[in-house]
C-alpha cells in the first residue's frame, strides 16, 4: 500500500480536491481519499439506488455493495472518459438494476413454481385415514349391544333427539338415556379417545 498524502482540510479557503483526484487516489489503496469520496458522494449514490429498487434498506445495501466494488476496481476509472461523479453514478445504477432483475427473476421463478395454491396435505394419506377411522367405528358400533347401536345410530347418524329415539324404538327415554350413555363410554374406550 502506498503512503497517503495528507488531504488539505477542505473549507476556510482551502479549495476541494476534485473528485478525480480522490478516485486516482483510493486506486492506490488511499483510506483518506476514500473517505472523502464517500463523504461528498455517499448521498448521491444512495438516492439514486433508492430510486431504482424504492426500498430504503436494499438502497443502503446497494450503497455499501457500490463503494466496497469502488474500493477493489477504482483502478478501471479513467479520467479521459468521464467525472468520477458520472463513473460512480453508473456503478450505481448498474449494480442497482442488478438487484431489480434479480428480484424479478426470483419473483417470477417463484411464480412459475409455486407450490403455496396447492393442497397442504396428502389427498391419498387423508382418504386412507379417513376410510380407516369409518372402519373402527363400524367395528366399535358392532361391539355395542343391540339397543345401545340402534339408539347412538339414530341420535348421531340420523340427527334424532332423545324422545324421538325413545318413540321409534318403543322404549322409555329414561332406558335410551342410560343406553347411549353407555354405548359412547363403550364407543370411547373402543376407539381410544381420551375422557
Amino acid at each position: 500500500m502506498v503512503e497517503p498524502t495528507p488531504l488539505p482540510v477542505e473549507g476556510a479557503g482551502v479549495p476541494e480536491t476534485p473528485l478525480s483526484t480522490l478516485m486516482v487516489r483510493v486506486a492506490k489503496g488511499d483510506e483518506a481519499a476514500f473517505a472523502a469520496l464517500y463523504d461528498r458522494t455517499s448521498a448521491a449514490v444512495h438516492g439514486l439506488a433508492r430510486r431504482v429498487v424504492r426500498d430504503p434498506a436494499r438502497a443502503e445495501e446497494i450503497t455499501q455493495e457500490v463503494y466496497l466494488q469502488v474500493w477493489r476496481t477504482a483502478g478501471r476509472y479513467d479520467p479521459d472518459r468521464g467525472s468520477a461523479k458520472s463513473w460512480l453514478l453508473t456503478v450505481a445504477h448498474r449494480r442497482a438494476v442488478d438487484v431489480v432483475r434479480h428480484d424479478q427473476a426470483s419473483t417470477n421463478r417463484e411464480a412459475r413454481y409455486d407450490w403455496s395454491g396447492g393442497r397442504d396435505t396428502d389427498v391419498v394419506e387423508s382418504a386412507v385415514m379417513v376410510r380407516l377411522e369409518h372402519e373402527q367405528v363400524r367395528r366399535c358400533l358392532g361391539s355395542l349391544t343391540e339397543l345401545q347401536r340402534e339408539a347412538v345410530t339414530l341420535a348421531y347418524y340420523g340427527g334424532h333427539t332423545y324422545s324421538n329415539v325413545s318413540a321409534l324404538l318403543k322404549v322409555n327415554p329414561a332406558t335410551i338415556k342410560t343406553r347411549m350413555r353407555d354405548g359412547l363410554i363403550r364407543l370411547r374406550d373402543c376407539l381410544g379417545v381420551a375422557a
